[in-house]
């Protein structure tokens, strides 16, 4: 415990000032001099962000964050009033520079204004905890920085940086106390949350944990990237089915722009951020992340239930569904993510001409808004063509549990 730590330090400097004499005039000094490094670094680092700031941050609106200090219940009993958390916003610069200067530097300027920034540092008898929570917390507005080359508004990252200013007893050591938040995003409009979400997915799942703020690499491992992919989609959906290797080829194949490559070649390959979320996926108008996004919003809203029934093949391409279909029975289908639009699942199912011949049809796209009106299940169960889900379960063994009861009388 961090308590007891202190304690082993002030016993520690008692008898070395106890045998000041039989130390002599060398060797004294510099024993304090360190003693006092040890005690800095002990008492900084047990100032801690306890709850986490939002990491896309939308300017005019409130948000909630609160900060530890480990050593407060014990080291401030004898203040005589709160000392007071101040939180303010830094750039990435500003940021890199208070780390590079181990925190001993001071901010000169706030990057952005924020309102009911100061907080008391209380202690709680109950808890025996020292913390500050901010809960009221609103940013008005944030001052950009020059940008380099293509980097956009939603590629920035700044941080919250608390501090605040306390005089320990025994001795009276006065401390300056500083910690950065989690890198954040900041957004002045909705539509900016997307890409601002990439930029914060890419940076927690790929940075150093001992990195200068706040750099990460530009590529990483595909099998990296695929983890993330899958405890990112997990997480969303709340659902503890994640994504299967045919899944990964899939989405390799869509991120790589390459459908000649095995799934062993991808293993290989290094996925950078520019083809994660800043190159248009060829023939359409959007990113991988984007589409990748509208997936896990669908699926988490409307698609929860029958993906974690694995009922949805969801990531699969149109060609290779027509390869799985062609040669099955009329009326087979499967489901699968729309590649055209974003936030979209369609059916695929088989028709057979007179000559016996088979065809696969694709239904159009049924979006968020379409399933809240009526849910996936019920449209299945409405759509007489539908027989069998791939590979032959019939679609009421398959989705009976889904249909919605039908009301009677005037709807």
């Amino acid at each position: 415990r961090c308590e007891s730590l202190v304690e082993v330090y002030f016993q520690l400097q008692q008898q070395v000032m106890a045998a000041s004499t039989e130390l002599g005039p060398e060797l004294l000094p510099r024993l304090l001099e360190r003693f006092s490094e040890v005690l800095s670094s002990l008492v900084k680092s047990s100032f801690l962000v306890e709850k986490q700031p939002p990491q896309v941050l939308k300017t005019q609106t409130k948000f909630q964050a609160s900060v530890r200090f480990l050593l407060g219940p014990q080291l401030l009993k004898a203040a005589p009033k709160p000392y007071v958390v101040r939180a303010d916003m830094v750039t990435e610069k500003q940021a890199r520079e208070l780390e590079l200067s181990n925190y001993s530097n001071t901010l000169s300027e706030s990057t952005g204004e924020i309102l009911h920034n100061t907080v008391a540092l209380e202690t709680n008898p109950s808890s025996g905890t020292c913390c500050a929570n901010f809960k009221n917390v609103l940013l008005k507005k944030i001052k950009r920085c020059e940008r380099k080359g293509s980097e956009s508004v939603t590629e920035e990252k700044c941080a919250v940086l608390f501090s605040t200013d306390v005089t320990l007893t025994p001795n009276n050591v006065s401390f300056h106390l500083q910690v950065l938040s989690l890198p954040i995003v900041v957004i002045v409009h909705g539509n900016q949350d997307n890409n601002a979400k990439a930029t914060v997915l890419w940076d927690n799942a790929f940075s150093d944990i001992e990195r200068v703020p706040f750099v990460v690499a530009e590529r990483v491992p595909w099998d990296k990237m695929c983890d993330t992919l899958n405890l990112k989609f997990m997480a969303e959906v709340q659902t503890t089915k994640g994504l299967l290797k045919d899944h990964y080829f899939f989405l390799a194949q869509k991120i790589f722009n390459d459908h000649s490559a095995s799934p062993e070649d991808f293993q290989s390959r290094h996925v950078s951020w520019a083809q994660f979320n800043k190159e248009i996926l060829p023939g359409r108008g959007f990113t991988f992340w984007q589409w990748f996004d509208g997936v896990l919003d669908l699926t988490k809203r409307c698609l929860k239930s029958y993906w974690s029934d694995r009922l949805i093949m969801g990531f699969i391409s149109k060609q290779y569904v027509c390869k799985l279909l062609s040669m099955e029975p009329e009326g087979t289908f499967l489901l699968r993510f729309s590649d055209s639009e974003i936030g979209g699942v369609t059916i695929a199912y088989v028709i057979r001409g007179k000559d016996g011949s088979s065809q696969v049809e694709n239904i159009q796209p049924f979006s968020a808004k379409d399933l809240s009106i009526r849910s996936l299940g019920d449209r299945i169960r409405d759509l007489g063509q539908l027989r069998n889900l791939y590979p032959n379960i019939p679609k009421d063994q398959a989705f009976g549990s889904h249909y919605n009861k039908e009301q009677t009388g005037k709807d």
